[in-house]
């Protein structure tokens, strides 16, 4: 990265401080350009969140090219969020450290594994893993669904798995086979919160050791705050359990 962009960072992450400071790389025509923005996160201290009107203007200027922000009075190391978004965006990310200022990039893998995934609502969460699953197994695609973390906690919010899964292509079955989605109730909350993949017998996913033996059944699941793992399906997941959903491509799959 060029001198005069790094300066151009520092001198954000700077003025910003103790805030987190946050800002695009954009490529126009040959050259090369630091874009500051506003971080419009409710606790700005502890992270951010782009203003959308400062992406929209610089996108007419030119290309995104990479994703910067700083992290006050910690390392470059990057967060479980800054990963995962990392890989969401599909865009190279830029972490300055401040005031240390030491800058360190990370770019998108293209492939995440369904195993052992941090914790991310949003964006590595359960319903993620499932799309995932999905996307991985049986080569389907899933629109961005956009949701709060907490939405499940009162009835005046939208019960999102009930309202959506019509329109994803899923129906209600009574009694689950391998691909199917489980989507239970965990916790005290006013709504179906939580959801997996039923694997039946074979816990195995290709590339991925899951350290999982028994006679199962098995699920694929992301619970909150723990990373992504196979467990047995049965006890309190199983009396949690609210609908047992089939995508309806499996019931033509071809």
């Amino acid at each position: 990265m060029r001198k005069h962009i790094l300066s151009a960072i520092a001198a954000h992450a700077a003025a910003e401080y103790p805030k987190e400071s946050c800002g695009l790389l954009l490529a126009i025509g040959r050259k090369q350009q630091y874009f500051p923005c506003r971080n419009i996160a409710s606790e700005p201290n502890e992270e951010f969140r782009l203003d959308p009107e400062d992406y929209a203007a610089a996108e007419d200027l030119g290309e995104v090219i990479g994703i910067v922000h700083s992290h006050p009075d910690a390392t470059s190391r990057p967060s479980p969020r800054d990963l995962a978004m990392c890989e969401a965006t599909g865009l190279p990310w830029h972490i300055l450290s401040w005031p240390e200022a030491d800058l360190r990039s990370i770019t998108p893998t293209g492939s995440t594994p369904l195993l052992n995934r941090p914790f991310v609502h949003g964006v590595w969460d359960c319903w993620q893993v499932c799309a995932d699953w999905y996307k991985r197994e049986w080569g389907l695609e899933f629109e961005a669904f956009q949701r709060a973390d907490g939405w499940w906690e009162s009835a005046e919010n939208a019960s999102l798995y009930e309202a959506n899964y019509e329109a994803a292509g899923f129906v209600r079955v009574d009694r689950p086979q391998r691909g199917d989605m489980i989507v239970m109730q965990v916790g005290r909350t006013a709504h179906p919160n939580h959801a997996g993949i039923y694997l039946g017998t074979d816990p195995v996913l290709p590339g991925e050791e899951s350290g999982t033996f028994g006679p199962g059944p098995f699920l694929l699941h992301h619970l909150y705050g723990r990373p992504s793992e196979i467990i047995v399906y049965g006890g309190p997941y199983l009396d949690r359990t609210r609908l047992i959903l089939r995508h309806k491509t499996a019931f033509n799959p071809e």
